[in-house]
């Protein structure tokens, strides 16, 4: 069975690289992620942009708009990218500037969407200052994408992180479509409410678990742990609108297949891993025939 992986890494990070050395012991470069996607039959990625200024600031208040996947030169033929968002920059007298610059980016055939880092930046997704963004994800027919829960950063605050504020947003504007990162984890349950009263919210399971095998062996065989998340997909049962990613490099891709493959019912595993990704994301056919 074929694989999108929706929700991925491939930017200059101080903190993925520690992950990937120390955690999930993954080779951090486009090189390693290519033969992870060959050896799990993953056919397209996303990854997540987002850049820091300085080593170790992510999130990074300084980094300017659109952030992307500045590991490589370019985006890599077999990914494409969500251009990520400082809303920092989008006040004083530049933010113009910044909004052009999304736009022009929003234009490249290997942009699939938005993501913002609620959390990371402290300011509540249906907050003004996002306003011109979600026009554009309107204009240009992108998903946005968001991260929710908990925050791979002492220097977020979860209340900005809350799957609960997607809800006010979604009602604001129900003519863009947005997807819930880690299905809200921990607030799973609120996750999934989120996504079954809003026709145009989606989520992913990726970054559920972060580590190597080890790890994963020990979190798949305690039932409260799977139970934490069953319980919420159950609840929601719109698998239609739940998407595979792994949040790689945080965990391997082989890993966390077999992870969602367990905690995800079988007759919906080609939905979840590949299906619901053409819907959310409408440019990635056009880049899976470029292939």
């Amino acid at each position: 069975m074929p694989i999108i992986d929706i929700h991925i890494h491939l930017s200059d990070i101080d903190s993925f690289y520690q992950t990937a050395r120390d955690l999930s012991k993954v080779d951090y470069t486009a090189t390693g992620l290519k033969a992870e996607f060959d050896k799990n039959n993953v056919v397209l990625g996303i990854g997540m942009g987002v850049t820091e200024q300085t080593k170790g600031a992510f999130p990074d208040s300084t980094s300017p708009n659109p952030m992307g996947l500045d590991l490589e030169d370019r985006v890599p033929p077999f990914l494409m990218e969500c251009v990520g968002i400082n809303p920092n920059m989008l006040i004083g007298k530049h933010a113009l500037e910044e909004l052009d610059r999304i736009e022009a980016r929003l234009q490249a055939p290997e942009v699939a969407g938005i993501k913002l880092y609620a959390g990371y930046y402290h300011h509540y997704v249906y907050d003004k200052i996002y306003t011109p963004v979600y026009e554009l994800a309107a204009k240009y027919g992108t998903p946005v994408v968001i991260h929710t829960g908990d925050t791979y950063s002492m220097n977020g605050l979860l209340k900005y992180s809350h799957p609960l504020t997607v809800d006010e947003l979604a009602y604001q504007q129900r003519d863009v479509n947005f997807m819930i990162c880690h299905l809200g984890d921990p607030w799973v349950m609120d996750a999934a409410e989120v996504v079954a009263k809003n026709p145009n919210v989606y989520a992913d399971l990726s970054g559920l678990v972060v580590g190597d095998g080890p790890h994963f062996e020990r979190f798949m065989n305690e039932p409260l742990f799977m139970d934490h998340f069953r319980r919420a997909l159950v609840y929601c049962d719109h698998y239609e609108k739940m998407l595979f990613g792994t949040d790689w490099p945080l965990a391997p891709i082989d890993l966390y297949a077999e992870f969602i493959r367990r905690l995800v019912p079988e007759q919906h595993h080609e939905k979840v891993f590949y299906e619901n990704a053409f819907g959310l994301f409408p440019r990635i056919q056009q880049r899976i025939a470029a292939l």
